[in-house]
C-alpha cells in the first residue's frame, strides 16, 4: 500500500508532461523553429526531424504529428526528439504523402499554440546508408584537430574513420568513394606521414602524398564507373587575406593539372591536352558512362595581383576505359568568357541527366566566396539555371548526388556565414529542387550551437566502410609507400 501511495504522484506526474495544454492562446503564424523543417520533402529513410523553438525564451514544447495517411507522434520537452523506430513506421506509412505538425510552446509560464505545418514525405528513398565527412575548424594558415567520419542518415550514429591526432596532427582530406560504393574509396594525408590512401575491394595502398614526376600532390579525386580510374588534379595552393570587402580569405593555385591514375598498373596517365603550361585545370569529374573526363579550366594569371580575373570553364574530353587514353578534342559546356563568371565543382548525376556546379564572381575555392551559387546543367539541351530553389545570400559549395540521382546534398555558410553545414535536397522530374533542410542531429540546437567545426569534402556511402583504422595509421606511420610510373 505505500508502494502504491509512493507510485501515484510519479506517474501523475508523468502522464502531466505527455498531455497537450489545453488553454494554449492560438497566434496567427507558424512557429520560427530551428532547424527550418518548414515545408521540406524528406525521404523515408532519413533520421527523425528532430527541432526546438527558435526563441530561447521558450521552456517546452509540445508537438503533435499526423500522417496523412494515418499514423501519430508525439513528442513534449524543451525540444522534440521523436522515437526513431516510431519516426520511420510514420514516414514509410506516409509515403509520397505529408506529414501535419502541430506546435504549441510554453514561455513565460504562457502556452501558446502555433498555426501548423507541413512536411512532404518523397516516394523516393534516399538509397544511401550514410555520409562520410571531413570536421574540421574553419581556420586559416594553421589547422588543428580534424577527422573523417562516417554518419549513419537513417539514425545519428557517427563514428570516427581517421582521427589526425594519431598523426601528430596532419590533415586528413577529401575522402571519396566510386558512386558511394565504399569498397573503392581515396582520401589524402598530408605531413610527415602523407599519402595518397586508395582502398579497392578491401584492399589498400599508400601511394607517396608528392609525386615526383607531377610536382605535386594528387588532390580532388573523382573515380570512373569501372573502378580502375581515378581522376586527380594536382595543385601548388596559396592564400591572400581580404581588407576591404565582405570576403575574408582567398585561395588560388599557381599551378594545377588534370590526370587521370590507372589503380592497376600503379600508371599516371598525363596528356598534354589536359596540362596546358598556360592554363590551369581543375576538379576533374567522371561522366555517369565513363566515356567523358569533365573539368574546370581557367587563364593561367599574374598572382596575387590579377586572382579576380582568373574564371574557369567547364569542358569535357573523351575518355576510352579500355586503353586509358584521353581524345584529342576538348569541349567547352560554359564558357567563362561568355558568362563572365567562374565554374567550380563540377558533380554529373547517375543517370546521365545533369551536370551539378558552382558558379562564382571568379577562382575556384568557393566555401570562402558569398556570392557562391550551385547551378545545374541539362546534358540533353545544354540549358544551365541556377538552383535558386535551395541557394542563399551566403556561399554555397560542395555538392554530390545519391546514386539514385533523386537527392543530392550541398555545404552551406548560411547559418552564421562561418560554419559550413550540410543540407539535402530532392529534384523532381521537371528538374525542379525541393526546399533544402539541414543534415538532422538528436538535439540540434544545442549540436549546432556547440560545435566548432565546419563539415568538409562530404559523400554518400551506401554501406559501413571496412575499415581498421589502428592498422591504417600504423600503415602510414611506417615508410611504406607504392610506387607510381
Amino acid at each position: 500500500m505505500k508502494t502504491f501511495r509512493f507510485l501515484v504522484p510519479i506517474v501523475c506526474l508523468l502522464l502531466a508532461c505527455q498531455s497537450r495544454p489545453n488553454d494554449a492562446e492560438e497566434v496567427a503564424s507558424q512557429p520560427v523553429i530551428f532547424p527550418d523543417y518548414i515545408g521540406v520533402t524528406v525521404p523515408v529513410d532519413i533520421a527523425p526531424l528532430n527541432f526546438s523553438v527558435a526563441d530561447d525564451d521558450v521552456t517546452t514544447i509540445d508537438v503533435e504529428i499526423k500522417g496523412s495517411e494515418g499514423g501519430f507522434l508525439h513528442a513534449n520537452g524543451d525540444f522534440a526528439d521523436f522515437n526513431n523506430d516510431d519516426w520511420h513506421e510514420l514516414l514509410k506509412q506516409n509515403r509520397g504523402g505529408k506529414l501535419l505538425v502541430s506546435v504549441c510552446a510554453e514561455k513565460n509560464g504562457k502556452w501558446l499554440k502555433y498555426r501548423d505545418f507541413e512536411v512532404f514525405v518523397g516516394n523516393d528513398s534516399l538509397g544511401e546508408w550514410g555520409i562520410t565527412y571531413r570536421r574540421i575548424a574553419p581556420g586559416y594558415q594553421m589547422y588543428g584537430h580534424m577527422g573523417i567520419y562516417e554518419r549513419e542518415l537513417s539514425t545519428f550514429e557517427e563514428r570516427v574513420l581517421i582521427d589526425n591526432k594519431f598523426l601528430d596532427g596532419g590533415c586528413v582530406n577529401c575522402h571519396t568513394s566510386n558512386r558511394s560504393q565504399p569498397d573503392d574509396f581515396v582520401f589524402h594525408v598530408r605531413s610527415e606521414h602523407g599519402a595518397t590512401v586508395i582502398g579497392r575491394q578491401e584492399k589498400t595502398e599508400l601511394l607517396a602524398s608528392i609525386s615526383d614526376s607531377l610536382g605535386g600532390a594528387m588532390v580532388y579525386p573523382y573515380w570512373h564507373r569501372s573502378g580502375r580510374y581515378i581522376a586527380f588534379s594536382t595543385n601548388k595552393t596559396s592564400q591572400l587575406f581580404h581588407t576591404g570587402n565582405n570576403k575574408r580569405i582567398e585561395v588560388f593555385d599557381g599551378l594545377s593539372d588534370v590526370f587521370v591514375y590507372d589503380c592497376k598498373t600503379h600508371t599516371l596517365l598525363r596528356d598534354t591536352l589536359i596540362m596546358k603550361k598556360y592554363w590551369a585545370e581543375n576538379c576533374p569529374a567522371f561522366s555517369a558512362d565513363g566515356q567523358w573526363l569533365y573539368f574546370t579550366t581557367a587563364r593561367r594569371q599574374n598572382y596575387p595581383q590579377n586572382y579576380d580575373l582568373e574564371k574557369y570553364s567547364l569542358c569535357r574530353v573523351a575518355f576510352d576505359e579500355k586503353t586509358g587514353r584521353i581524345g584529342e578534342k576538348v569541349d567547352t559546356l560554359v564558357n567563362a568568357d561568355q558568362t563572365g563568371k567562374s565554374v567550380t565543382w563540377p558533380r554529373p548525376s547517375y543517370d546521365g541527366r545533369y551536370i551539378m556546379y558552382t558558379q562564382l564572381d571568379y577562382g575556384y575555392f568557393s566555401a570562402w566566396h558569398p556570392e557562391a551559387d550551385l547551378w545545374l546543367l541539362v546534358l540533353q539541351t545544354g540549358e544551365t539555371r541556377p538552383l535558386d530553389e535551395v541557394n542563399s545570400d551566403c556561399a554555397e559549395s560542395l555538392h554530390n548526388w545519391s546514386s539514385n540521382s533523386r537527392w543530392f546534398f550541398f555545404t552551406t555558410r548560411r547559418h552564421d556565414g562561418l560554419y559550413t553545414q550540410i543540407y539535402f535536397s530532392s529534384l523532381d522530374a521537371q528538374g525542379k529542387a525541393t526546399k533544402p533542410f539541414l543534415l538532422p542531429q538528436q538535439n540540434p540546437k544545442r549540436y549546432y550551437q556547440r560545435s566548432l567545426y565546419s563539415f568538409n569534402t562530404p559523400d554518400f556511402i551506401s554501406k559501413p566502410i571496412k575499415i581498421n583504422s589502428e592498422d591504417l595509421i600504423r600503415s602510414l606511420r611506417s615508410e611504406s609507400r607504392v610506387e607510381t610510373k
